[in-house]
């Protein structure tokens, strides 16, 4: 690592704002929100035809997945407006439920998807992009101030964003074969990680994987279960849109022949071997382990899923995978519709280096190097949309930090891009991360159909979104304003009421819609869920206003949690052994509910009187 002083007669032509260092979806939304705010802005990727590939599944959204992508959309990040322009397929998941845990995914033409972003990305403003290695970060006097390439260029900056993905000494397996690699096809980067080591950050190794890819003309999909869109009229943006019905998708399954197979030839999988150190993830499990884990079980889901609409590549979503290639088609011929299938690409895990995220503070730059700021995968995050909500966070607070104001920070009670980073930078990670709604203390004020009320106000004052769409969401507010106010009237009130107790939503929307014929669903959704949830907002709004007052209120070292009545024995358990110094760690712990703290307020109040 490289801590002298830079010679800036050498390199004036190479002075930036801010460097991102990569191209996955952390760095273009890092890349576009820093260029966009008016900052000098750097993207150097191994490959600008390689930036916003998806080298997993080609989807984005689904359940929590989608909160964080609405909130990327309301602060005027860059993937919402790409999957208005590439979705194969749209619909909304959980429909059953609540509004606070349904969620939009999209399936993804995958190759139009990573030639849009690139498109846009040449075309932003303030935004250079080139291609080359970085091998080596510059720092002086623990700040970092630029980073060295492979071919021997110097670049400097105020800021620099690492957005590395699986890049930091990847190592690819199937079977006992092993690789370096970054992704499949793609040489990873060694000496980078080293640079970070020597920053003195503590690193972990993680582990993913992804299935193999089939030749869709090989497949027999008039066996399987066809799963069209939902009929909807808007998706991640805030523009309503007729939503087409382009390509859909099937569902096919593994049966007791396809497990048995597998079982058979476990030994062969580097999971088992030992070859693999890394950490997978728990809720992304490869389908050796999903058997192994669940032996109950004769049967999984598997999604067959298009990639592209110009080629003839099928994702099957289920079967992730690091079993030789031939083992790899024993069991995918077993499974119905895939007797005949064709192996494009196999299956593979992948092994790479992150930094325990603990290090950094919640604008994502780390605590011990002013100025270097971390997003995605490097953070010990899985999933395309968890990187680009760290990577809008860390392009905004890189452009503020350069210009001496005030960090932007968003917290657990406002959205689920807070929730996520405070957990990453508080808690820390033991497994790769993945956003789920039961992350949320505060689902009910956390909708997706809420989202530009939430964060639009928040957007508009740092100049991530135009005039024009700020008062749209300002017409929009009043307009379901008025519409509540007309609905909470004695005669309709009551009306309403009893049509959601005997589950008439669609007739409650009929209601809404006498009053605004052309309302989108996203608005209705919000109306609905104002008139049907009201008195619990209300009580959850409290309970954040009353947990946000007392904060900061110190809990005594000796503080005994025993005999606590109402607190279970769980969280007494666990909050003597953490030991929080106040209410706001005590928040943190996992299981923590609004009723414990409120118990927990309430004792530590009548200890310190």
């Amino acid at each position: 690592m490289n801590t002298n002083k830079i010679d800036n007669n050498l390199i004036s032509e190479n002075i930036f704002d801010v460097i991102v260092v990569g191209g996955g979806h952390a760095g273009i939304e890092a890349a576009y929100a820093s260029s966009r705010m008016g900052s000098k802005t750097l993207m150097i990727t191994l490959s600008i035809d390689k930036i916003g590939h998806m080298p997993c599944n080609p989807a984005i959204g689904g359940i929590g997945k989608s909160h964080i992508v609405f909130e990327i959309s309301a602060l005027g990040g860059l993937m919402p407006k790409l999957c208005t322009k590439s979705y194969l397929q749209a619909r909304m998941l959980n429909t059953r439920k609540g509004p606070a845990v349904q969620g939009l995914r999209l399936q993804i033409d995958k190759e139009r998807y990573k030639i849009l972003s690139q498109e846009e990305l040449l075309k932003t403003p303030n935004l250079t992009i080139i291609s080359d290695m970085v091998e080596e970060l510059i720092l002086d006097n623990n700040k970092v101030i630029g980073i060295k390439t492979r071919s021997n260029k110097t670049y400097k900056s105020g800021a620099v964003i690492l957005t590395t993905g699986t890049f930091l000494r990847g190592l690819i397996h199937m079977g006992h074969n092993n690789y370096s690699a970054g992704r499949q096809g793609e040489e990873a980067v060694q000496t980078l990680s080293q640079s970070i080591k020597e920053l003195g950050l503590k690193m972990v190794r993680l582990k993913t994987g992804t299935p193999p890819r089939l030749l869709r003309s090989s497949l027999d999909l008039s066996q399987l279960e066809y799963q069209g869109s939902d009929n909807l009229d808007s998706l991640f943006e805030f523009t309503s849109h007729q939503v087409e019905h382009k390509i859909g998708c099937y569902i096919t399954h593994t049966n007791e022949n396809t497990h048995k197979i597998i079982k058979e030839h476990a030994h062969l999988s580097p999971i088992y071997t030992g070859h693999i150190k890394g950490t997978p993830p728990r809720y992304c499990p490869s389908i050796e382990d999903k058997i192994a884990r669940f032996a109950d079980k004769n049967s999984h889901h598997v999604f067959v899923e298009p990639e592209s609409a110009s080629n003839d590549e099928i994702y099957p979503n289920g079967l992730s995978t690091s079993l030789p290639i031939e083992i790899q088609e024993k069991y995918i011929r077993s499974i119905k519709g895939f007797e005949n299938a064709i192996i494009v690409r196999p299956g593979y895990a992948i092994e790479y280096d992150a930094v325990l995220p603990n290090q950094l503070y919640h604008t994502l730059e780390v605590k011990t190097v002013e100025n270097l700021f971390l997003a995605g995968q490097i953070n010990g995050t899985t999933g395309y949309e968890e990187a680009a909500g760290q990577g809008i966070i860390a392009g905004i607070n890189a452009h503020l930090k350069i210009n001496k104001k005030e960090p932007f920070i968003l917290n657990r009670n406002e959205s689920y891009i807070g929730i996520m980073i405070d957990d990453l930078v508080t808690l820390g990670i033991d497994e790769p991360y993945r956003m789920f709604t039961s992350r949320a203390e505060r689902r009910l004020l956390l909708r997706q159909d809420n989202v530009f009320d939430r964060l639009g106000d928040k957007a508009y004052n740092l100049g991530l979104i135009s005039n024009e769409l700020y008062q749209d969401i300002q017409k929009e507010r009043a307009l379901i304003k008025d519409i509540l106010e007309s609905l909470r009237s004695n005669k309709n009130h009551l009306e309403i009421m009893r049509l959601f107790s005997q589950g008439e939503v669609e007739k409650v929307h009929d209601k809404i819609k006498e009053i605004k014929p052309d309302i989108n669903y996203r608005t209705l959704q919000t109306i609905s869920a104002e008139l049907l949830y009201g008195p619990y907002i209300k009580r959850e709004q409290k309970e954040v206003e009353k947990s946000q007052y007392y904060q900061n209120l110190e809990i005594p070292d000796n503080m005994s949690y025993k005999n606590i009545p109402g607190l279970c024995r769980e969280l007494e358990q666990k909050l003597t052994k953490i030991k929080p110094k106040n209410i706001a760690q005590a928040n943190l712990i996992q299981g923590m509910t609004p009723a414990a703290i409120s118990l927990l307020i309430f004792k530590v109040r009548e200890k310190t009187k």
